[in-house]
């Protein structure tokens, strides 16, 4: 399991420094939640930031559009040095469209399910994206409770993905920690969103080996 800690959570007036500090600490990927105070009702960091945190690690950005029109900053998000762009079916964008400029951009795509969207949603783009990711909050804001019950969407995806004999990972973001990393290990999730878990524990690096092996 790799584990993608969110910035949501870190010190945002130290934040290349906390890139940094979770980078030695053994994260495999930095995960970073765009919010438009449309979409999702906060607004949190642009395509700006982005290319300024860039420098501090050489890790993937997993950057996680939620916003209304992914289509219209994909070529932001991409000059900015984001590795894998992901963004929610629920939004505006023409979906197809929106995979294949990522897609052409040299970065990974990826699509998101919001906690009351179906596994089923994602079914027609699996062969076309390298991630889906589950919420299991509710998007918009850090520090919420997991939402158990979005394993089984998990687990229906990963039982697709099998069955077509496809290599997208699945990743699980919200309320993630140490406590509850082995459901989302039995579910079949590859990646996990860690941000309070990680960013907010005595000890970063003992926090991600802990979800790692459950």
């Amino acid at each position: 399991m790799l584990v993608a800690p969110s910035l949501l959570s870190c010190d945002f007036a130290k934040m290349g420094e906390e890139i940094v500090r979770i980078d030695r600490a053994g994260a495999d990927l930095i995960h970073l939640d765009v919010m438009d105070g449309h979409f999702v009702p906060n607004i949190t960091i642009g395509p700006s930031v982005i290319k300024a945190l860039r420098p501090y690690t050489r890790l993937p950005f997993d950057v996680h559009l939620m916003i209304s029109d992914p289509l219209s900053y994909i070529d932001a998000f991409a000059d900015a040095g984001a590795d894998y762009i992901t963004f929610h079916v629920e939004a505006d964008s023409d979906i197809d469209a929106a995979i294949e400029k990522i897609r052409s951009r040299g970065v990974k795509p990826g699509i998101v399910l919001k906690p009351k969207t179906p596994a089923e949603a994602a079914f027609p783009y699996l062969d076309k994206v390298d991630m889906v990711l589950v919420m299991t909050v509710e998007p918009g804001f850090g520090g919420q409770s997991f939402m158990a019950d979005m394993m089984p969407k998990a687990e229906k995806l990963r039982a697709e993905i099998d069955r077509r004999g496809l290599s997208a990972l699945i990743e699980a973001d919200g309320g993630i920690s140490e406590k509850n990393a082995a459901v989302t290990s039995s579910a079949g999730i590859d990646v996990v969103v860690s941000g309070t878990g990680v960013f907010r524990a005595s000890d970063p690096a003992a926090a991600i080996k802990a979800i790692k092996n459950a």
